[in-house]
């Protein structure tokens, strides 16, 4: 089975001892290829000469919310010349957070916005993080138009994941998925259309529950692909091929 990790920072200092066997492993589990989403400016330049010798990791570039600090408003207009320039299969990570204290509502605001309008004007997907901020990252991705994406580490409604998807939107599922008191977020992929799904591991963060506490990899999707298939009633087979075709249309990955 071919299964693509969504959203993996393998760019992550965390892989910087051990990055081409982590890779290595990866392509044994089946990995055929990773979206990297960039979350500051400074970060831009290393995940392109990484994918560069490594064809199989597909960057996109953003500000994310939580790296606010080291965020300048030029960011944003580097970042459209960067877009243009390079051809990115995405814009992000960007979004919102409202579950960590200390950043700025309205200057994650400010930032989200610019990198939807750069998402539409470019005709690309956008890569959305959205904590404790399902509700207005669709009113404002509403309020945009003309967007497609993915919200990845789901932590939405059935509900809202309907109106995402009604605004071009699917969602991503990762180690967070295979924990016990996830009930919540089962019935959610149950109740989603396999259209709609993509697969994540979003490592070196959110490990599967076998790996609790422990940095996470992207040879680990296919825990993420059992809990999904479990989820659903359906087989592993399906869940893996509906999965990577989806990842596949949404960024343009051969």
């Amino acid at each position: 089975m071919h299964l693509i990790d969504s959203h993996c920072h393998i760019d992550a200092p965390e892989f910087d001892s051990d990055r081409n066997a982590v890779l290595g492993r990866a392509h044994d589990a089946g990995v055929v290829a990773q979206v990297v989403p960039a979350v500051a400016a400074a970060g831009w330049s290393r995940l392109r000469a990484l994918a560069a010798t490594h064809p199989e990791l597909k960057p996109a570039y953003g500000l994310h919310p939580v790296s606010l600090d080291v965020h300048h408003p030029a960011d944003l207009e580097t970042l459209a010349e960067w877009i243009d320039r390079e051809r990115p299969v995405a814009v992000g990570e960007c979004g919102l957070d409202f579950f960590v204290e200390g950043l700025d509502p309205d200057a994650q605001r400010a930032f989200f916005r610019r990198q939807l309008e750069l998402a539409r004007d470019f005709g690309l997907p956008v890569v959305v993080h959205a904590r404790r901020a399902v509700e207005e990252v669709i009113a404002t991705v509403r309020r945009i138009g003309r967007l497609r994406g993915v919200v990845h580490s789901y932590g939405g409604s059935a509900e809202q994941a309907r109106q995402l998807r009604a605004l071009g939107f699917r969602i991503g599922v990762g180690g967070p998925l295979t924990y016990q008191r996830a009930s919540r977020l089962r019935a959610v992929v149950a109740a989603v259309p396999l259209s709609q799904l993509l697969l994540e591991t979003d490592a070196p963060d959110q490990p599967d529950a076998a790996h609790r506490g422990e940095r996470n990899e992207p040879s680990r999707l296919p825990a993420v692909l059992a809990a999904v298939a479990a989820a659903r009633g359906e087989s592993l087979e399906l869940v893996a091929e509906a999965t990577t075709a989806n990842a596949r249309e949404l960024f343009g990955i051969e």
